[in-house]
């Protein structure tokens, strides 16, 4: 009413972290993405590494001195251990780019009056991802292929021995002590073997990275020239029942791959690790079957067997015309099974992620039977 003083609006309540409205409220930003260019500087399968273990501590050098004890013999105590370099493979890294090119361990710490030890020194923990090769002087060395799994890269020196330990009948006041030893030393290289359920193989521009996109949340770079992918990308399936399936997008061979041809060797080797294989065809090509033909023999002749594990043809581009007609085509050609589909349009990816299930609960199935974990994600 006129006259009446206006009463004073409601402050807004005070933002809180526990109310459920409020966190209603909240949004997640989302992940930005990277470009293939800048992916390149993140995403790092090798890596050379000097390791140091930590040098020993060096023994204690006195005597035992008290009122009504005088003489109380030697009491220098033993040096500390130095620290280990250990490598411990962590599910949650992805790449070899956080890891440095050298380590150190601690050193152990001087022996002290009194009989008192000196302390070991602290191991130093380098974290790398799940599916590393260690190698020195081209040797395997160590393979973590399971989270949680260490691997002694550099062991310490030992501690140095104080006066006491030198006590003897023959020497009553020993004034022998010894410094740590130095710490074992090694050049090693790493080398990171992308460890995935399925594995997308194909020529450049077979349409790879879209089919990732398509079924995952991965977002490779995509575009209408070859070799696109730089880097392989491993993209989650998830599926109603909380199982989750990797598949990996490697990087597109080319005929002679396995002489290490355009990268090939660096691009076989993360095929290795995947436990079936889903073969991308390009359908729009003349004969897309003779594709399928060089990639096998680009796999048996790089490692024998490796084409011979389960598999499944994924004839892509099917909206295209052409497509239409290789279909039945290549189907004459091929054992295996094909699937048609389109990553561009999304159609048939239904029938891809059914098969793809079915390959992953008979790997789980195969792995239990020989007493063995499946790899999870």
């Amino acid at each position: 009413a006129p006259g009446t003083p206006a009463l004073p609006l409601p402050s807004p309540p005070g933002f809180c972290t526990t109310c459920a409205l409020c966190a209603k409220d909240r949004r997640l930003r989302q992940k930005r993405a990277i470009s293939e260019r800048r992916l390149t500087r993140y995403f790092v399968d090798h890596r050379k590494v000097r390791v140091v273990g930590g040098q020993g501590g060096a023994g204690g050098y006195s005597f035992y001195s008290e009122p009504r004890k005088i003489f109380g013999g030697p009491a220098g105590g033993n040096g500390g251990d130095g620290g280990h370099v250990i490598l411990k493979a962590d599910q949650q890294m992805k790449s070899l780019s956080s890891v440095l090119p050298f380590y150190q361990g601690f050193r152990g710490e001087k022996g002290g009056r009194k009989n008192c030890y000196g302390a070991n020194g602290a191991y130093v923990y380098v974290k790398v991802p799940v599916g590393t090769l260690v190698k020195e002087d081209g040797e395997v060395v160590a393979d973590l292929t399971q989270h949680g799994e260490e691997y002694v890269a550099a062991y310490g020196g030992a501690g140095g021995k104080g006066n006491r330990f030198f006590l003897s009948n023959e020497n009553r006041a020993p004034t022998l002590f010894t410094p740590g030893e130095p710490g074992q030393e090694r050049v090693l290289h790493l080398e990171l073997k992308t460890t995935a359920h399925a594995g997308l193989v194909g020529f450049p521009n077979a349409g790879k990275s879209s089919l990732l996109r398509a079924i995952s949340r991965a977002r490779p770079a995509v575009a209408a020239y070859p070799f696109t992918t730089l880097n392989p990308h491993v993209g989650i399936v998830h599926y109603q029942d909380y199982e989750q399936v990797a598949v990996a997008d490697i990087p597109g061979l080319i005929k002679g791959a396995h002489q290490n041809r355009g990268l090939g060797v660096a691009f076989l080797k993360h095929i290795e690790r995947c436990r079936f294989l889903l073969y991308v065809v390009d359908l729009s090509v003349p004969e897309p079957w003779i594709q399928l033909q060089n990639l096998k023999y680009e796999l048996e002749q790089y490692e024998k067997g490796l084409s011979e594990r389960p598999c499944v043809v994924i004839g892509n581009k099917i909206d295209l015309a052409e497509s239409r007609i290789n279909l039945p085509l290549l189907k004459e050609q091929v054992a295996e099974r094909v699937i048609a589909l389109s990553a561009l349009t999304g159609h048939n990816l239904e029938e891809l992620l059914w098969h793809l299930r079915e390959l992953y609960d008979t790997y789980v199935k195969t792995e239990q039977s020989r007493g063995q974990t499946p790899v999870k994600w």
